[in-house]
């Protein structure tokens, strides 16, 4: 699969479908999506399910996602990393968020994700419609305090989508509904610093798999390796942080199971091209 990065902690885009890359692509950052207009088919990690006017899309970082237009379409999509929530000047503040988010996440990954977002509220579904509306004129008139307005806005719809995304959850899935591939690629998340916890012989016992069944199983499903995408997915958590954060380093190699500094620039090189510390210059170049 090709990959997709963002360059900014926000982007926010209005446009016909015509104008999205066709090809399923791995975007590593969440991104809400709703269908303005037309109909057709959108795939997420290698499944196509059908969309229409006013479907709404939550994908976190890492889905495979695409879409095929059958009917004349137009879509809103907002893009945003962790950093774009989380800000803030103060350590408790931080700390907030980014639990915040660990939460959100979660709620995201276990709705479920063979459907629509369904918001049946007919009051949500208005605000949700005003609030992205709300999002697109900020981000494009770009007026004195826009940027902590954005934040606001979009920490509040992602609260409404969430709390919606809770509810489909409890009335739809449950410990032995929810897809085994779904628990799994949330496992691999959640525990992306442990990894005695992403071992294949604890992913057979945690899942009740055989050991020699686990990689088939998972390369079945999501069309990759697992050890692939365990990588991958650690390496775009890395380039994230180099991207948005003041983070070191180190800082971000303890943070993200690397057993030094130096193993991390040494992974980071093999699967980017450039060091580390060039991957921030660049990032921070073209962001300017």
């Amino acid at each position: 699969m090709e990959n997709k990065e963002l360059y900014r902690p926000l982007e926010v885009c209005v446009s016909d479908m015509e104008h999205w890359d066709r090809r399923p692509l791995v975007y590593h950052f969440f991104e809400i999506v709703q269908i303005l207009e037309g109909s057709g088919v959108r795939r997420t990690n290698l499944n196509d399910f059908p969309y229409e006017k006013g479907s709404i899309f939550l994908f976190t970082p890492v889905d495979c996602r695409g879409f095929k237009a059958l009917t004349p379409t137009r879509f809103c999509s907002i893009r945003f990393s962790e950093v774009f929530l989380g800000q803030y000047k103060s350590e408790t503040d931080r700390a907030r968020i980014v639990q915040w988010l660990k939460q959100l996440e979660h709620i995201f990954s276990h709705h479920n994700r063979f459907q629509q977002l369904l918001v049946k509220d007919a009051g949500d579904c208005k605000l949700i419609t005003s609030l992205i509306n709300n999002v697109v004129q900020e981000y494009e008139q770009k007026q004195a305090y826009h940027e902590e307005n954005l934040q606001h806005l979009i920490t509040l719809l992602l609260n409404i989508l969430a709390r919606n995304a809770a509810d489909h959850t409890a009335a739809t899935t449950g410990p032995d509904t929810e897809p085994l591939i779904n628990r799994m690629l949330l496992h691999v998340r959640q525990h992306i610093s442990d990894a005695e916890k992403l071992r294949v012989d604890y992913l057979a016992a945690h899942f009740n798999l055989s050991a020699n069944y686990v990689g088939e199983y998972f390369r079945k499903l999501t069309g990759e390796s697992l050890q692939h995408y365990i990588t991958q997915y650690k390496i775009n958590m890395v380039q994230q942080r180099l991207a948005f954060s003041t983070l070191t380093i180190s800082q971000i190699a303890g943070e993200l199971g690397f057993t030094d500094e130096s193993h991390l620039g040494r992974q980071f090189r093999k699967h980017s091209g450039v060091s580390p510390l060039e991957y921030r210059k660049n990032a921070r170049l073209v962001g300017s």
